[in-house]
């Protein structure tokens, strides 16, 4: 299934978000909480913001997927919802934040959304 390569790849992007809040966790001897650091509430909100949104992007891809579409409509759905999730975590944790990117990803990763839920429903109604 090709849901399970962008899952495999979005898990990589979540990973390296992960890797920034444990760095600077370190790096700042800050252990539980975010201690009022709005440093590493920026890095823990873009982590957490990828955990909300990846699984609900992945499952309506996995979906699509069951559903046996050519090829290149899981690619392009997936391809919008790694590109959205790697740019918005990147400029919500950037320093300072790169605005166009953390908007461009949220605006990526739900035109993935909504290319999955499109596929869906014209598929649906295709089998009729």
């Amino acid at each position: 299934m090709i849901t399970g390569l962008y899952g495999a790849l979005i898990a990589l992007v979540f990973l390296a978000l992960s890797a920034r809040v444990i760095m600077y966790r370190r790096a700042n001897q800050l252990g539980l909480g975010d201690h009022g650091d709005k440093s590493l509430m920026k890095r823990m909100r873009a982590q957490a913001n990828c955990a909300e949104y990846a699984p609900f992007g992945l499952l309506l891809m996995l979906l699509v997927d069951l559903q046996n579409p050519t090829p290149i409509v899981l690619h392009l759905i997936g391809t919008l919802l790694l590109l959205g999730r790697a740019a918005h975590g990147y400029g919500f944790s950037a320093s300072p934040p790169k605005m166009n990117l953390r908007a461009g990803g949220m605006l990526l990763t739900l035109a993935s959304f909504l290319g999955s839920i499109f596929c869906l429903i014209f598929l649906a109604f295709a089998r009729f």
